[in-house]
């Protein structure tokens, strides 16, 4: 049995997704959800699904207390739902090759620190880029560098809003995101 801990920052529909494609696996459990932002709509999809779900400050994240809390959990992988805060070194050596996270576009183009949510699209809207998409990673010391796992691509047809590619690229999150994770936990991909 392999234990996910999901880290969320926003509504949660990725980590619900997530735990409603493991629910009932005999090979993969989603132990724990821990959020950031106290007033996150992942807080209240935690409770419905019944996932203990743990807020935690700035301060506790950066002295080592959140990353103790979760190897204490007997964590396998930590799968980032949405999760806006860059990843400790010391996460990163806890889990080497052991973190993943789905970006709102593909990589390396239009990522990196401050390229989350609708900035991402807008720049993607803004330039002339005629695809979007998501891309699958694993997580190192820096924002959206870490090996690429699996891209998934949608043509942009000008003039193309953020709105839209947003929408878009929700739909690729959505279908493909809960696949990629069991792949790399369960056969090893990379």
């Amino acid at each position: 049995m392999k234990n996910l801990v999901l880290f969320a920052s926003g509504s949660g529909s990725n980590a619900e997704k997530i735990i409603e494609y493991f629910k009932g696996s005999d090979q993969v459990r989603i132990t724990h959800i821990y959020c950031n932002n106290p007033s996150a709509g992942i807080i209240q999809r935690a409770e419905r699904l019944g996932v203990p779900c743990r807020v935690f400050d700035r301060e506790s994240y950066k002295n080592g207390t959140v990353l103790k809390e979760v190897q204490s959990l007997r964590t396998d992988w930590i799968i980032l739902a949405g999760f806006l805060w860059l990843i400790p070194v010391e996460f990163v050596r806890a889990f080497p090759q052991r973190i993943v996270n789905i970006h709102p576009a593909l990589l390396p183009k239009f990522g990196g620190k401050g390229m989350y949510g609708h900035y991402v699209h807008e720049a993607v809207s803004k330039s002339s880029a005629q695809f979007s998409g998501v891309t699958i990673h694993l997580v190192n010391e820096e924002f959206d560098k870490g090996k690429m796992l699996a891209q998934f691509a949608v043509a942009l047809i000008n003039p193309t809003s953020a709105l839209e590619i947003e929408g878009q690229v929700r739909a690729l999150e959505i279908a493909h995101f809960p696949s990629v994770i069991e792949s790399v936990l369960l056969n090893s991909i990379f």
